[in-house]
């Protein structure tokens, strides 16, 4: 049975550029009695004349001339696969998965990602929302490479670096009557309308740290995808929201909107980014950690 090697397609090329045993015996880093043994190896082995003798030189039949073009093309592929390869062992290319718990994050993340792709030149960014409810799942069923939370839940084998801190607030309407406050307290919600993102009340932080321990719950809930239908509704006075003070204010310019912390001592959180441990040696990936971090 023939068996064709990349050995051969190199040295039909290399003897068909040279023009000369010698020549192409150097290239190869091959005596010229060597070279000779090698391509007589090459028809036993294909079953097929490659060369013909015209002279000194060699000339390529027919087969040697369809297995140089085939050379020509597809020892550039070899190559190019090659560097690929090295590239992807050394994390200098891919794909970096990126998967959101968190919806007001994605303003951040924005601003994150134009500088990395610009130091990673041969790494792509994705960005996955649909992980809301299960970042953890799909960082351990390697769906997602980084997981960014609000929330993280330590298991082994994942770690989670925190990459900023931020505060959490309540979003009213210029004209709101809470809106000269410097701070409220979670009866004074009793009355509200709380405009959510479409989340689980017992994954929402103005829940769970602020209006249930208090044993308090607003006058109705509203969900809302968008961060800018949400704070279109608060200026019109159609509810109240809590948000990152960083994201309110960056839309405070343009929605008539003002900020009110969240009981005395206001509600402190962080923004983690999650991703497996055996992960951590991929170049592009602890870069994007330590760049974010040091972004902010």
């Amino acid at each position: 049975m023939s068996v064709l090697e990349r050995s051969h397609l190199i040295i039909i090329q290399e003897v068909a550029r040279e023009g000369s045993l010698t020549a192409a015996g150097a290239r190869l880093h091959l005596t010229q009695p060597a070279l000779s043994h090698a391509i007589r190896k090459i028809e036993r082995q294909l079953g097929v004349k490659i060369w013909r003798r015209e002279g000194r030189s060699l000339a390529l039949t027919q087969a040697g001339e369809w297995l140089l073009s085939l050379a020509n093309r597809l020892l550039p592929q070899f190559e190019l696969a090659e560097n690929r390869l090295e590239q992807f062992a050394n994390g200098e290319r891919g794909t970096l998965r990126i998967g959101m718990e968190c919806h007001p994050c994605y303003q951040w993340l924005l601003k994150v990602v134009s500088p990395y792709l610009e130091r990673w030149p041969k790494v792509d960014v994705d960005v996955r929302k649909k992980f809301q409810f299960g970042g953890i799942g799909a960082l351990f069923s390697n769906e997602i490479d980084i997981l960014v939370t609000p929330d993280p839940l330590y298991k082994p084998g994942l770690k989670f670096t925190p990459v900023f801190d931020y505060e959490l607030v309540l979003v009213v309407g210029s004209g709101h009557p809470l809106g000269g406050e410097k701070f409220v307290l979670p009866e004074q919600l009793a009355g509200e309308t709380l405009i959510t993102y479409p989340i689980p009340a017992e994954r929402l932080d103005i829940y769970t740290q602020f209006l249930q321990p208090a044993g308090i719950a607003p006058r109705q809930q509203k969900q809302i995808e968008t961060t800018d239908i949400m704070l279109v509704m608060v200026a019109h006075g159609r509810g109240v929201a809590a948000l990152p003070r960083w994201l309110a204010e960056e839309y405070a310019s343009r929605f008539e909107i003002c900020t009110i912390k969240l009981g005395k001592k206001g509600i402190a959180k962080q923004i983690f980014l999650g991703c497996r441990e055996s992960d951590e040696e991929i170049q592009y990936v602890g870069d994007f950690i330590e760049f974010a971090g040091s972004s902010v």
